[in-house]
């Protein structure tokens, strides 16, 4: 991947115009696993992010080695998916970086239920060896609070399995909206699926309808999050962003109500949105947020508060650890860059901002496509240079060329 630098300097300029955000990575490759488990659904909007592109490929791959590089959902999809396809042995690895997340929570659960894994080379970590075989178990206990990724990979295969499956959550669930997202997609193939207690149950599916249906994936939420931080850090910009649904199922929705605490109003109009900053807005000296259901777009909010002067506390954060980097300690060290001081947990950042943003400082991105688009905004306050910027195309392949139309 490039190491190219871009340098950005946009200060005092006002967003505007209208985008078509590609489609979300989440529903898209949710839908992916269950149109090749079950072959009658034709997809629209597809997500062209690298990691839609490389689950793609993965699926429709008969190798022996798999290498999903650092693409951390298509990890986790695939790893339930291979193991409870009969007769498919193969390796699933990644990059270096992948070889670092941890995996043993999912890897435990589908041994639990049948599944046959092993760890090629560090325990709890890919790469994995795994022989696909049918997993007749149908019961498995998780904690709630870990990442949606493990939960949904079992609920995607769960339809197959020959006695369905049913999920006990020993503990209180964390990342609902994702957990919520993948039961949604479930349910619109047929799947009946319903909670009792605690339990999340799963019937198999085994009258499949044949005739192919049509399903639209909306636009992705958290590649819009970097446009409303945009707004929020102009005079009075005003963005017109198509294919969002008011009754979302991805938890970055939430966008819409957050950023009215810098001043965006959000209107919805059929498919479309439009981001309007309020010009005469008052912007608290402080703010507080519980990120657990939306952590993704921790990153953009703090950069917000930095252009902003706004000193926020963020919880919520556990997951940012185990992502493309350690969102966390990667946040805290390009903030303090600017001159801000700012404390890290295994759960929180807490950042007082500097009463004037430094110039020309050189972001490390860290592998990791959010770092480089969330502080692309802050260049509408203060001039600075972004490295390894085909990061990118892990999400949003165009969203340089997008971000510029948007400013000139």
């Amino acid at each position: 991947m490039s190491v190219s630098v871009i340098s950005l300097d946009y200060r005092n300029q006002n967003p505007s115009g209208e985008l078509i955000i590609p489609g979300s990575k989440s529903e898209s490759n949710r839908w992916l696993i269950l149109q090749k488990l079950f072959g009658n659904i034709d997809i629209k909007n597809l997500s062209d992010a690298e990691d839609t592109q490389l689950l793609k490929k993965a699926l429709l791959s008969e190798d022996e080695l798999i290498d999903i590089n650092h693409a951390g959902t298509a990890m986790r999809f695939l790893t339930s998916y291979f193991a409870s396809t009969e007769g498919r042995n193969l390796i699933l690895t990644g990059s270096d970086r992948m070889k670092n997340r941890p995996i043993s929570i999912l890897v435990d659960a589908l041994k639990s239920i049948g599944a046959e894994i092993s760890y090629i080379e560090k325990e709890g970590f890919p790469p994995l060896k795994i022989n696909g075989n049918k997993l007749l178990k149908n019961k498995v206990s998780l904690a709630g609070n870990i990442s949606s990724q493990y939960i949904s990979s079992l609920l995607l295969i769960a339809p197959t399995l020959p006695n369905g499956l049913t999920i006990n959550f020993i503990t209180e669930i964390t990342s609902r909206p994702y957990l919520d997202m993948t039961i949604t997609q479930l349910k619109e193939i047929g799947v009946n699926i319903f909670w009792e207690n605690n339990s999340l149950i799963i019937e198999p599916l085994k009258n499949i309808n044949k005739d192919k249906f049509e399903v639209v994936v909306e636009s992705d939420w958290s590649s819009a999050s970097y446009f409303y931080s945009a707004i929020a850090l102009s005079k009075n910009g005003a963005v017109t962003l198509n294919y969002f649904q008011k009754k979302s199922k991805q938890g970055d929705a939430v966008l819409s109500q957050i950023y009215k605490l810098f001043g965006v109003n959000t209107i919805f109009n059929n498919n479309q949105i439009c981001l309007k900053k309020d010009e005469k807005f008052k912007y608290p000296e402080s703010i507080e947020l519980n990120l657990v259901n939306s952590p993704d777009i921790a990153q953009t909010i703090v950069v917000t508060c930095l252009g902003l002067e706004i000193n926020c506390f963020l919880t919520g954060l556990h997951t940012l650890k185990i992502k493309e980097t350690d969102r966390l300690q990667a946040l805290k060290n390009e903030l303090e860059k600017f001159g801000a001081q700012v404390e890290i947990t295994e759960n929180s950042l807490q950042m007082i901002t500097p009463k004037q943003l430094k110039k020309d400082i050189k972001i490390e991105t860290y592998h990791d496509h959010r770092m480089a688009m969330s502080f692309a905004p802050i260049s509408l306050k203060t001039p600075l240079n972004i490295k390894d910027i085909n990061v990118v195309e892990k999400s949003y392949p165009n969203f340089w060329s997008d971000f510029k139309q948007l400013l000139i």
